[in-house]
């Protein structure tokens, strides 16, 4: 047997399995495609093993294997994963077997599970350390109830002795005694490349499911003199899996708990942590207070002394210092972003859009709608009002009721209102429109027409009224 010299890990390769068909889950989406914190399972895991260094990672897909490739294509943080198809599913050590042929021979193979997400960088890096280019490395847990499991079995001593590892047996080929055994292999695993392609290949099916276990590696390291070692973490999140949408929703609370946490201890002020989303990444300054029921999606930052009402959901958007984003209000920046300036006001029950940028000390209040419009410092749309496609000046006082007529059933037009205008109750700007400077636009008018800085312009049919009308009466019933 070749011998890796000692404490020579060398480059780290991530192998990912994720071919399972999760039937529990009663879902025809692959498993690990599920989303925990608003990211499919195995999108958590990839990243992990882009931040410990991996050269190569490898996804082995199966179950929906299509369908996971093209989610995995850029999804993650890191370069797109190889990808390794095991048709049928044949176990664990069946699905490495596909693996094995895009590792090269001088690494350390890290293997992790696509539905296990929460596998923590410091963790793996340790369990590589433990390798070190010579031994197994098996990454456990002791547990109250190990059902289910594969179980560690020990040297010498008593079955939880700390010991070097003698075997990995699954729960359906264990004796009594090894079911009491409560450390039980995580699934996670790091084992030098080359003694690993030699143990899958004298693996095989002579057990009480007629797979291919990867564990039955511990054994044939035990016989060719291999150290096997645990290295046992305490941390039960880390080594959590999903199999059913009761779990997903526990380790979604867990982790959005972990979440609340790690914010708080920054500073931020969460009203009850436990009603608390995070889908993203969320960037907090100083004195940022944050009310229950809100939900933070893709990348959000707040300034110091920023205020969030309950039942927010916020995404993609950069809200400055001092600002105030009330109850119920909805802002999603998608690709565009939003922006919301100094000491700004929005809602309640406001939306902003991509491409809305509120200046500082914009106050846009209760059902108002902006999109891909740019409105300067002090502009108020207060009430019952869409700003789309339009650059609105400082100082504009936008009424309530009026809107801009942005599309005309092919192309988007753009409005601009000028410094200092004052736009009437339940008006229609038709773009493209020039409203000049410090103008006025009378309420219920339709404005079709460029206008000049400082006009006063109505645009509505003259008030008719007709003395002593009497309105029609229903018939006396028979």
């Amino acid at each position: 047997m070749n011998q890796i010299p000692q404490d020579n890990q060398g480059p780290v390769d991530v192998v990912i399995m994720a071919a399972g068909k999760g039937t529990r889950m009663k879902s025809s989406l692959p498993k690990v495609l599920h989303r925990l914190g608003g990211r499919a399972l195995v999108t958590h895991v990839i990243d992990t093993a882009t931040r410990i260094g991996g050269r190569h990672i490898v996804v082995v897909t199966g179950h929906g294997a299509t369908d996971v490739e093209a989610a995995l294509e850029g999804a993650a943080a890191g370069a797109t994963p190889q990808f390794a198809r095991q048709v049928p599913q044949l176990g664990t050590g069946h699905a490495m077997q596909q693996a094995a042929p895009l590792l090269p021979d001088d690494g350390t193979v890290v293997v992790l599970s696509g539905d296990v997400p929460l596998i923590g960088d410091d963790t793996l890096r340790a369990l590589a350390a433990q390798s070190a280019g010579r031994r197994l490395a098996l990454l456990t847990i002791r547990v109250d109830d190990p059902k289910g499991y594969g179980r560690i079995v020990r040297v010498q001593g008593s079955p939880d002795a700390e010991g070097e590892v003698q075997s990995v047996v699954e729960e359906k080929d264990a004796t009594e005694a090894q079911r009491a055994i409560q450390e039980i292999y995580s699934g996670v695993m790091a084992v030098p490349a080359r003694l690993l392609k030699a143990w899958l290949a004298r693996l095989d099916n002579k057990n009480a499911q007629g797979e291919y276990y990867l564990t039955d590696i511990v054994g044939f390291a035990t016989v060719d003199g291999v150290p096997v070692v645990a290295h046992r973490t305490d941390d039960a999140l880390q080594v959590a899996g999903v199999n059913s949408p009761a779990q997903l929703a526990a380790l979604e609370r867990a982790y959005q708990l972990r979440q609340a946490d790690a914010l708080m201890a920054q500073g931020v002020r969460l009203a009850d942590p436990a009603r608390f989303d995070l889908r993203g990444t969320l960037v907090c300054e100083s004195d940022v207070e944050i009310d229950v029921n809100c939900v933070f999606e893709g990348a959000v930052s707040l300034g110091a002394d920023v205020r969030i009402g309950a039942h927010c959901v916020i995404a993609n958007a950069r809200i400055e210092t001092g600002s105030v984003i009330h109850p119920f209000t909805h802002i999603d920046g998608e690709k565009a972003g939003v922006t919301v300036g100094q000491g700004a006001r929005v809602g309640p029950f406001a939306r902003l859009r991509p491409g809305a940028r509120l200046g500082a000390e914009v106050h846009i209040g209760n059902f108002v709608e902006v999109k891909n419009s740019t409105l300067g410092a002090g502009a108020k749309a207060n009430h019952l009002a869409y700003l789309g496609d339009a650059t609105v000046g400082q100082r504009v006082n936008y009424g309530a009721g009026s809107i801009t007529a942005n599309y005309d059933g092919a192309n988007k037009h753009r409005t601009i209102i000028g410094d200092d205008v004052h736009v009437g109750s339940n008006c229609v700007l038709v773009a493209p429109l020039t409203i000049g400077a410090g103008g006025t636009i009378g309420g219920g008018s339709t404005v079709t027409k460029s206008t000049e800085p400082g006009a006063l312009t109505i645009s509505r049919a003259r008030q008719t009224s007709f003395a002593d009308w009497k309105r029609p009466q229903k018939a006396p019933k028979a």
